[in-house]
């Protein structure tokens, strides 16, 4: 669901400039998101007195609305809408077109913005919208219809319905909007499928050469025609496919046919190998209450990176020049030993001889 809250000067003058919008709309993706909150009839009570949610009757309590319909197909439906302020309060109900915020958000679009898509197709007994004045605590269904165009093309068409209510705050009228995701999915080739394009890749070292970074940025696309989310796995390999890091698990929101979202992922703790070869794969799959759209496909990207390893390198080369600085002074020593240990012989000799001629002068006379 998605709460809006916008605000317009009550003056005639200034009807047609609407004004800032107010502090609901900072909820606006946040309540979209948590829509099954809004629908459980054991939530609490939100702030601005709405509350609306798909009729299920006997049937299991429904979140969104799903339907699976052929083009030129009409199918009925309700919506129940309930006043939780304290006074009597004037309703409109309308439909819009959804689409993907930049942050990933499912979005409605804004107030006055006609639909070009699925909002379209909903009517109010042929009317694109319908308002209802409700006492305190006072619900009513408010029945509707989908008909999807003759040339509505095969797959997920994404939208919601809204329960719009104004009232007077200080010098501005508020006009504050509860949503409910719809989907509708058009009979037909079904392509599901994420693709991941723009990979690029670079490294950041430690002083540990063993625990650098790895930074992966690349596009997840929904190439197909089907609303799908996914599992994200990031992994830095090496040589032969050896696995040179933990893998990073993470969560791709649902991502509407067409949407584009740009991701980054940090994979710690990853060594100075040279060579490395980071790896994305995104597993899809479809919420649980969507229709199933058939065997969905992984997808992997792979980028190389070459990292020298200069601290790797300056400690081997500092270890070569110890090992050679030691070698050298053994070398030296020893051959000054050997030097020492020749002069000393021959000494020893020289004076040997000399203590030697003397008896050989005597034996001559």
């Amino acid at each position: 669901m998605q709460i809006i809250r916008t605000a317009v000067r009550p003056n005639a003058r200034l009807l047609a400039a609407t004004a800032a919008v107010l502090a609901g709309a900072f909820a606006f993706g946040a309540a979209l998101t948590a829509a099954p909150a809004f629908a459980d009839d054991a939530a609490p009570v939100d702030e601005i007195g709405i509350s609306a949610q798909p009729v299920s009757d006997d049937g299991p309590l429904r979140t969104r609305f799903d339907y699976s319909i052929a083009p030129g197909q009409s199918l009925e439906d309700a919506y129940s809408v309930t006043n939780r302020s304290t006074g009597p309060q004037t309703f409109s109900v309308y439909a819009t077109d959804a689409y993907n915020t930049d942050d990933g958000a499912f979005g409605l679009l804004e107030s006055g913005v006609a639909p070009t898509d699925a909002g379209g197709w909903i009517s109010f007994s042929g009317a694109p919208s319908v308002q209802v004045t409700l006492q305190p605590d006072e619900t009513t269904t408010i029945p509707f219809t989908v008909r999807a165009p003759d040339d509505a093309t095969p797959g997920d068409h994404a939208g919601g319905l809204v329960a719009s209510v104004q009232s007077p705050d200080g010098q501005v009228l508020v006009d504050r909007r509860l949503g409910t995701r719809l989907y509708v999915r058009v009979a037909g080739d079904l392509q599901p499928g994420l693709s991941i394009a723009g990979i690029s890749s670079s490294y950041t070292p430690s002083l540990n050469p063993f625990a650098g970074e790895t930074t992966v940025t690349f596009t997840v696309r929904n190439a197909g025609n089907v609303a799908l989310s996914g599992a994200l796995k990031s992994e830095v390999r090496g040589l032969f496919g050896i696995g040179l890091s933990t893998p990073l698990e993470q969560d791709v929101s649902e991502m509407l046919p067409g949407s584009t979202r740009t991701v980054t992922t940090t994979i710690a703790g990853v060594g100075q190998w040279i060579y490395l070869n980071p790896v994305v794969t995104v597993y899809p799959r479809v919420d649980e209450t969507a229709p199933n759209p058939g065997p969905l496909t992984s997808v992997s990207r792979d980028t190389v990176l070459f990292v020298v390893p200069w601290m790797a390198l300056g400690l081997i080369v500092l270890a070569l020049l110890v090992w050679g600085g030691v070698r050298f002074v053994r070398r030296r020593d020893d051959a000054r030993a050997k030097e020492w240990m020749e002069y000393t012989e021959a000494v020893a000799r020289r004076k040997a001889d000399a203590e030697r001629e003397p008896e050989f002068a005597e034996s001559g006379a």
